[in-house]
């Protein structure tokens, strides 16, 4: 296959990339001609390999890493991000791994092949950046969850995030009540509550009133994924990987994007 024809599908994500990266929009197209310049020059460092996209953003971050990076005044991971979120004063490095991760979706294990670096660090990079973003714009989150174990070790991630938990319900009835008392900014649901009630209708009452992304965490995602209604942006199965619902929660408040997860 041309190169050309590997590379144009990617090229969007990349621009995308860069932009957010450097904060406007001359600065990131540059970075990404002189990414494609250097492939024109020497074939050979786009080689065929099985993720052609993965391979571009490493290419373009050892461009990134070869060059100094402009960085306007006002930086913000895309349009819709919410105020006060400035990524201007997250170190270059911390930034690439945010935006990797949270914007891009490449799971940690890729953003450490792209980034040339171990993935515990990356992992490191990720809880700074989520640290520092929490601190700008930190929010109230409500746990939807039965189990109390889970509920305080979500409860626990929550709150060392930097963000704080409005509350935990165990119930639908418990949850309606608590959204009315508390207006978080995100919420985390499981399917199946205490009484036998639904996290789903739970949420669709809730999206009813208001929309505000939420992040399902439950052992029953076929119970979401059956293509009868709208499903959710964010899914997560049980057992979770905390850092796995950790780039959920940035990656759903940085976009501002929610999604209902039940019609």
């Amino acid at each position: 296959m041309p190169i050309s024809d590997r590379i144009t599908p990617h090229l969007p994500h990349l621009r995308r990339y860069a932009r957010a990266l450097t904060g406007t929009q001359a600065s990131g197209d540059a970075y990404v001609a002189a990414t494609l310049e250097a492939i024109l020059m020497d074939p050979s460092v786009f080689a065929q390999s099985e993720d052609d996209r993965l391979c571009l953003f490493r290419l373009l971050s050892r461009m990134i890493s070869s060059l100094p990076v402009s960085i306007s005044d006002s930086l913000s991971i895309a349009p819709g991000a919410p105020a006060g979120v400035d990524l201007s004063a997250v170190a270059p490095r911390v930034r690439q791994a945010l935006l990797l991760v949270t914007m891009e979706s490449f799971p940690t294990t890729h953003a450490a092949e792209i980034l040339e670096m171990e993935e515990s660090d990356v992992c490191a990079l990720l809880d700074k950046g989520f640290r520092e973003i929490a601190a700008q714009a930190e929010t109230g989150i409500m746990i939807i969850e039965d189990e109390p174990l889970i509920a305080l070790d979500l409860a626990d991630m929550v709150n060392d995030m930097g963000h704080h938990v409005t509350g935990i319900a165990r119930t639908q009835s418990e949850a309606e009540k608590l959204w009315g008392d508390t207006r978080p900014g995100l919420i985390l649901a499981d399917v199946k509550l205490a009484d036998g009630s639904s996290g789903i209708d739970a949420v669709s009452s809730i999206l009813a009133r208001a929309q505000l992304p939420v992040i399902f965490i439950t052992a029953y995602p076929e119970k979401l994924l059956t293509g009868e209604r709208p499903e959710p942006a964010y899914l997560v199965s049980k057992p979770f990987h905390p850092e796995t619902v950790k780039v959920l929660i940035n990656q759903a408040l940085l976009t501002n994007h929610s999604q209902p997860a039940a019609a």
